[in-house]
């Protein structure tokens, strides 16, 4: 006998065989066992989940003389005569071949013969969105009044094709797939029937491969089988999937995580030139992502991805080291890779652009990518993971903490003396005496080549002298980010400075943000400590200056619209 594929050999024969349907196969057996039998129905839902099957197990068992438990017994002669080939009383059409109008006329004048063995005429129609439109009218009327002894199951993968007239005259049926841990145990129950030993792991990457479908995963089960010789393990299953190394892709992702976009770059190209297909590499990096996320905010990760331990630790090192904004960004980058590579002429390019953009975060502004930035950033502040160089430019050092220099202060002022940065701030500052040309040297910018310094002057200390001019403030701000920039050590601050607004409310000085984010940071107590010594030596004291952000009214102005409310009780107070 010629060899049977797996997901024919274990085809379901009656519907307690069925794999979960729950929904549909509890009707069908209340209507068989009641001989309440509709004259049409559709099965639509998505390929391998027993749309099929379920219609010829039903086809059978409305025509069995005992069916048992709403399926046929397969003993009676009505049974067996329905097994024999040459009976026409369960017809099986293929819509996709036999989609015109000439078949659908031909079906309406076999319809009205009356069946040979059984009591009922069923027409299977498969795939029968692919009819074209006059088809759909041919077989309009004959669905809608059929002979009392015809039957038609419609199936269907996309059922929104069908015309709303047919769907009318239908009882519909909606298929599921089938969960993961129903496709393991049908899979055991596969392998221990063919007598064929496997891994644990190997059983759970064949159901995932599977994707809801048991005829998918009874296919790459078969090949499966054809590959190992001996116990089916799962390098042997991600062998036959194709997937890249595991360790190999841990590689890349970690690279580009990290923001090592030479080594992301570098290790990208070694798959590319081997030959690895750009869809089936975009791939498994999206996989390795979301494995990463299951493992940084599952607390049973391990059991939901279900790896071996020594990839579940190496899972689990690099989401750790992760940072959760981070994390998402990059996989919305490989996520909207994975729509524009469909369309691309050049996905080599597209992928290698990919890979650089979620490796170089520094070049990235999205939201998302700058909130992961400082969070970094503070992260190492924190754990004292940098120095200060001249001109007050943070860098992250890349000597362990024990033997890190420390950068003192007068001699970073002394190598500030030799370099003159061109940058130019968005509002308005006083020139400075101490600087040259009234510039401000802010990390991030390239510096000149070096001039030789002006002859050095004392300066006098800056005073916070409130303008009297309506709306002004800007000599004051001007002046608290220089000295600001001058004590304070965190670059972080002073880039979340600089987004600031300051102006006079009254006899105090306000700095405004409209970001939430920005206006938590700057209110932290290490963050307000070196703003309010900045104000100090500008002549402001607590009390004299506050931080809010727009849009919301400030503890003192609530105050006092309180203390009027108490006074003119009963008087309907209105803020504008």
């Amino acid at each position: 006998m010629a060899y049977l594929a797996l997901y024919r050999m274990f085809r379901p024969k009656t519907l307690d065989d069925v794999v979960r349907q729950e929904h549909i196969v509890t009707v069908l057996k209340n209507q068989i066992d009641t001989g309440r039998i509709g004259h049409a129905y559709l099965f639509c839902g998505p390929r391998g989940t027993g749309k099929t099957s379920i219609a010829k197990i039903f086809a059978a068992a409305i025509n069995c003389d005992k069916p048992v438990n709403g399926s046929p017994c397969g003993k009676c002669e009505r049974c067996k005569a329905l097994k024999d080939p040459s009976n026409l009383d369960i017809t099986e059409i293929d819509a996709a071949s036999n989609n015109g109008v000439d078949e659908m006329r031909d079906l309406r004048e076999k319809v009205q013969y009356p069946p040979v063995a059984g009591k009922y005429k069923v027409f299977i129609i498969d795939e029968v969105h692919m009819l074209s439109p006059g088809a759909f009218n041919a077989l309009l009327k004959t669905l809608e009044e059929p002979p009392a002894h015809a039957v038609f199951v419609l199936a269907t993968t996309e059922s929104q094709k069908i015309p709303a007239t047919i769907l009318s005259r239908c009882m519909r049926f909606d298929f599921k797939l089938i969960p993961q841990s129903d496709l393991e145990e049908r899979l055991r129950y596969v392998f221990d029937s063919i007598g064929k030993k496997y891994d644990q792991e190997a059983i759970v990457a064949i159901a995932r491969a599977g994707a809801g479908s048991v005829r998918d995963m009874l296919s790459v089960a078969d090949t499966c089988v054809s590959y190992a010789s001996g116990k089916l393990t799962y390098a042997d299953v991600t062998t036959v999937l194709g997937n890249t190394d595991f360790s190999a892709v841990a590689t890349l992702c970690d690279a580009i995580l990290k923001g090592d976009a030479g080594a992301a770059f570098e290790k990208t190209e070694t798959f590319l030139a081997a030959g690895k297909s750009v869809g089936m590499l975009l791939k498994d990096v999206m996989s390795f992502l979301n494995a990463c996320a299951v493992a940084k905010t599952c607390r049973d990760g391990k059991t939901i991805l279900a790896f071996p331990d020594s990839m579940y630790d190496e899972v689990t090192r690099i989401a750790k080291a992760t940072d959760g904004h981070r994390l998402l960004r990059v996989t919305e980058i490989f996520a909207r890779m994975e729509t524009e590579l469909k369309y691309s002429t050049s996905s080599r390019i597209l992928f290698e652009t990919a890979v650089l953009k979620a490796a170089m975060p520094q070049e990235d502004y999205d939201l998302e990518n700058l909130i992961a930035r400082i969070t970094a950033l503070e992260k190492q502040i924190a754990e004292g993971n940098f120095t200060q160089n001249a001109g007050g430019r943070v860098e992250v050092s890349e000597i362990p903490a024990p033997i890190k220099e420390e950068v003192k202060p007068e001699k970073a002022a002394s190598k500030a003396e030799e370099v003159v940065e061109e940058y130019q701030p968005a509002f308005d500052v006083p020139p400075d005496e101490e600087q040259t040309g009234g510039n401000v040297y802010f990390g991030g910018f390239e510096p000149p080549a070096p001039v030789k310094p002006k002859p050095k002057v004392e300066a006098a200390p800056i005073k916070a002298v409130k303008p009297t001019v309506s709306g002004g403030g800007k000599a004051t701000f001007g002046g608290f980010l220089r000295t600001i920039r001058k004590i304070a050590r965190n670059g972080v601050l002073l880039t979340l400075c600089m987004d600031l607004d300051g102006q006079y409310d009254g006899d105090v000085f306000a700095l405004y943000t409209t970001s939430d984010t920005i206006y938590r940071s700057l209110t932290k107590p290490e963050h307000y400590a070196l703003i309010g010594q900045a104000f100090a030596e500008m002549g402001l004291e607590e009390g004299q200056f506050e931080i809010r952000l727009r849009g919301k009214q400030s503890d003192a102005f609530q105050k006092t619209v309180n203390e009027i409310k108490g006074t003119f009780e009963g008087v309907p107070v209105e803020i504008k």
